[in-house]
């Protein structure tokens, strides 16, 4: 690790050490090849191994195998990254999501299973990350002037209603409150973030949202006037680990493009 390495450029990445969950596909593949870009070493995990490893300019990420529903699993991945690279500075818990399900015939064991994998398994992994993090950062440590970070994707399905996710929007919403229960617990050696994402195009948005006609709708509809895209979550994970911004924890950065237009609006106009 060499974090403590003073860099002209305060984003810079060299020689930091990433671990990104849930990236080997979707918003975590990016997040993955843009902090290899930016020169970062990076360790990713997902439930199988993907045919092919984010890889940017011949450098690619390390993966590891694993399910981080289950708290052994989550605890190996974090020390695979500081085995792998020797240290630690930036965790992010990007692993989540959940198949639209009606709650009032959702089973029991896929609610169950939707609150491990967006609550649980963000806080198993962060609290070996911390482990880690503690002992790595802090006097008498390779940099002993920066913090660890570790940043949490959230949703604004946590600050709304989530109608067809419930569980999901339920689980977003407690793992906002356990960014600021950890942040107090763990600081000053560790800082604990997260991200409040809204509408975000991937390359599953048609999934979500229907033809691309109906994606311009969507898009339409927020005020930035277009979507958010993957790479304005990794900007955002790149600024909240960098020194830039060592003030800010126990907050949650929201990446909406100016939120939702209030329905009541179009009701009064009589679209």
């Amino acid at each position: 690790m060499s974090a403590a390495l003073p860099h002209a450029d305060p984003l810079d990445q060299t020689g930091r050490v990433v671990l990104v969950t849930g990236g080997s596909k979707g918003i975590g593949r990016v997040m993955v090849e843009r902090f290899l870009g930016w020169g970062a070493d990076v360790l990713t995990c997902g439930r199988s191994e993907p045919d092919n490893v984010p890889t940017v300019d011949g450098r690619a990420a390390a993966f590891v195998a694993a399910d981080l529903r289950d708290p052994d699993q989550a605890a190996a991945v974090v020390d695979a990254t500081v085995e792998r690279f020797g240290g630690l500075d930036l965790v992010v818990n990007n692993a989540g999501g959940a198949p639209a399900a009606e709650a009032a015939t959702a089973s029991p064991r896929f609610s169950e299973s939707i609150i491990r994998l967006n609550l649980l398994a963000p806080l198993h992994v962060a609290q070996r990350a911390n482990h880690h993090l503690q002992q790595l950062h802090g006097p008498g440590t390779p940099d002993p002037d920066g913090a660890g970070v570790i940043v949490n994707i959230a949703s604004v399905s946590a600050t709304r209603p989530s109608p067809g996710t419930a569980a999901y929007g339920a689980a977003k919403a407690g793992l906002l409150s356990l960014t600021q229960s950890l942040a107090v617990e763990w600081a000053p050696r560790v800082r604990v973030a997260a991200i409040v994402a809204g509408l975000i195009e991937t390359e599953q948005a048609h999934l979500h949202y229907g033809d691309d006609a109906a994606i311009e709708r969507v898009a339409a509809t927020v005020p930035a006037g277009r979507m958010g895209t993957p790479d304005d979550l990794a900007e955002a994970c790149r600024w909240l680990g960098s020194p830039l911004a060592s003030y800010v924890s126990g907050s949650a950065i929201w990446l909406h493009g100016g939120g939702e237009r209030p329905a009541f609006l179009d009701a009064v106009a009589g679209d």
